[in-house]
């Protein structure tokens, strides 16, 4: 990996937020890096209130929504939530059925069968509206380009609410009211919400027009945390307080569906949980659900008010997530394998088409490709007579617009720069190949050839200590757009390193300077390290300053991220510590 320092503060301006916030070197450097430089933007970054939330009126729409949702609860309408199968849409479904439910029986939800059905809005889902008596269906996390679905669902006399944060096309579909900060006439202050954060808004608008207890409001905010962490959507703004107090939840009064689903990924309970957490440890679960069988069992989970109920669902979802595991190692194998030959033959960028590969784990499949072989991958599968797959990129490649290029060899696409789905003939799989290559080639010239990791700072372990540690934790919580902060320091082992884990694959390292305390590291899925690095050998470690707890007893940890022999071009260029 390629090692790139952040900017630094200059000399004048560190020394200013030192007294400002009277902090040491290291912590009020890396508040500067964020733009924190006096003491109320410290308390406003890390104080976060519920009350900075936008007034969820300034979306376009939320009136309309708003009243239409009022007048289908005082009317006693069935309504019909709408949900995406991913965590983004079960947790939207979940939390708004939690919310409407004490205010209006007459509720229903539907999630779309994914190796049925696939992405959006179905015809399918329309029809189970129309069943079900519905009048009002609304969307989450999806609908924004399903013209066709929700003109039928129009036709049957059903008026839609679309709430999505997905990229809209040129034109809208013909919903009574679209939800959707990217709209480019949505005067919304912050366009980076979830979708569960969409479903929020409308939920907020509602509970503010019609005196719903705020309690009730947020009593969903770990789902809305939930679905911030697993979209991988910025840590700023909006979604920062909602994570910050979402996570404050999980801690105090967790639903019990996540509580029982973290605690059989083998989390302990009352812990102050980390986005990372939610990213490793719920996420999967609930995916594992409408990968291998219908998203519907997420939502009951996270309906469930009953510990019992939940915890026979979290451990039915993570034997799932178990199975999931076993398909997604031997699908990544045979993926592999194509990508060398692919690259064999000059590619630059890979798309692999297996007619038997399981159509709920090729988007992971992708993930991991990229992982290995550092190139953007589109991976697909035969469904339905059709390949449709998943879609991944690397840092600098616009993935989105990329496939747009293709757009006239596909029959339906969506997502962003990071990842989209995709379906096209299975006559037409050769022509793509060749096309998003030809896109991906021009696009990559100016794309990093390997993988990068944003360095903070160059510190002694001298600056290392449990009050530093603390305040960086004020930081938190952390994730894309405030990601934890990496540290570089140059070590030497006080012990002989070591392997642990399964067939060695972790690294364990007892690290310090000249003069230093010793510090506990711990290197995932480096334990090759291990035979090249030696007693009174110099190298480099990147890693995070976190606390380690252990049989109720806290110790600093580094968790490193990479290491390397050689010092970093710009060692000499930072500012020395003290």
């Amino acid at each position: 990996m390629q090692w790139i320092l952040k900017p630094q503060p200059s000399a004048r301006q560190l020394q200013a937020v030192m007294r400002q916030l009277h902090l040491k070197r290291l912590p009020a450097l890396l508040f500067a890096q964020r733009g924190i430089n006096t003491a109320e933007q410290a308390r406003a970054f890390c104080r976060p209130k519920l009350s900075d939330l936008h007034d969820p009126f300034l979306m376009r729409d939320m009136y309309t929504a708003v009243e239409r949702l009022h007048w289908a609860i005082q009317q006693q309408e069935p309504i019909l939530l709408y949900g995406d199968y991913d965590v983004d849409g079960t947790t939207a479904t979940a939390m708004m059925y939690r919310f409407l439910k004490p205010l209006h029986p007459a509720l229903y939800y539907y999630t779309p069968n994914r190796h049925i059905e696939g992405y959006g809005v179905s015809i399918q889902g329309v029809d189970y509206a129309i069943a079900h008596g519905c009048k009002l269906m609304i969307t989450l996390d999806c609908g924004i380009k399903d013209f066709k679905a929700i003109e039928y669902a129009r036709k049957k006399g059903i008026d839609v609410i679309v709430c999505d944060h997905h990229l809209p096309g040129e034109r809208l579909p013909g919903a009574k009211a679209t939800l959707n900060p990217k709209r480019t006439d949505c005067p919304y202050p912050y366009k980076e919400l979830s979708g569960c954060g969409v479903a929020f808004k409308l939920m907020q608008g509602y509970a503010q027009a019609y005196r719903v207890d705020e309690r009730h409001l947020y009593a969903g905010l770990d789902l809305v945390a939930l679905s911030i962490a697993c979209d991988i959507v910025p840590i700023q703004g909006e979604n920062r307080t909602l994570a910050y107090f979402g996570l404050k939840k999980l801690k105090k009064s967790p639903l019990p569906g996540i509580k029982e689903l973290l605690q059989v990924a083998g989390f302990a309970i009352d812990r102050d949980y980390s986005i990372s957490d939610l990213v490793f440890g719920a996420g999967p679960r609930i995916n594992a659900a409408g990968r291998l069988e219908h998203a519907q069992l997420a939502i009951e989970l996270l309906i469930s008010d009953d510990p019992a109920d939940a915890y026979d669902k979290a451990l039915y979802i993570h034997r799932l997530n178990q199975e999931r595991k076993q398909l997604d190692e031997k699908i990544t194998a045979e993926a592999l394998q194509m990508i060398e030959k692919l690259r064999k033959q000059g590619y630059e960028s890979h798309v692999l088409f297996h007619k038997h590969w399981h159509k709920g784990i090729i988007g992971i499949v992708a993930s991991r490709c990229i992982e290995q072989v550092y190139r953007p991958t589109v991976i697909l599968t035969e469904s339905n007579g059709k390949a449709t797959g998943s879609a991944r990129s690397i840092a600098g490649f616009d993935l989105y617009r990329a496939i747009d290029a293709c757009s006239d060899l596909l029959e339906s696409y969506g997502g962003h720069a990071h990842a989209a789905g995709l379906t096209l003939s299975l006559d037409k799989i050769a022509a793509f190949r060749e096309r998003f290559e030809q896109v991906a080639r021009q696009q990559l010239r100016q794309v990093e050839p390997e993988p990068t990791l944003e360095v903070d700072a160059f510190v002694s372990l001298a600056d290392l200590d449990q009050s530093t540690e603390r305040i960086i934790s004020e930081l938190a919580p952390f994730g894309p757009g405030n990601e934890q902060p990496l540290l570089v320091s140059r070590v030497q082992l006080a012990e002989p390193a070591r392997t642990v884990g399964q067939e060695g694959s972790h690294l364990k390292l007892c690290v310090k300077e000249d003069t230093s305390a010793v510090f506990d590291a711990i290197a995932f899925r480096m334990g090759e390290w291990a035979s090249q690095l030696t007693p009174g050998q110099s190298f480099y470690i990147c890693y995070h300053l976190e606390q380690n707890e252990y049989r109720g007893n806290k110790s600093l940890q580094l968790r490193v991220k990479d290491i390397k022999v050689e010092a970093p071009a710009w060692e000499k260029e930072t500012f020395s510590p003290s």
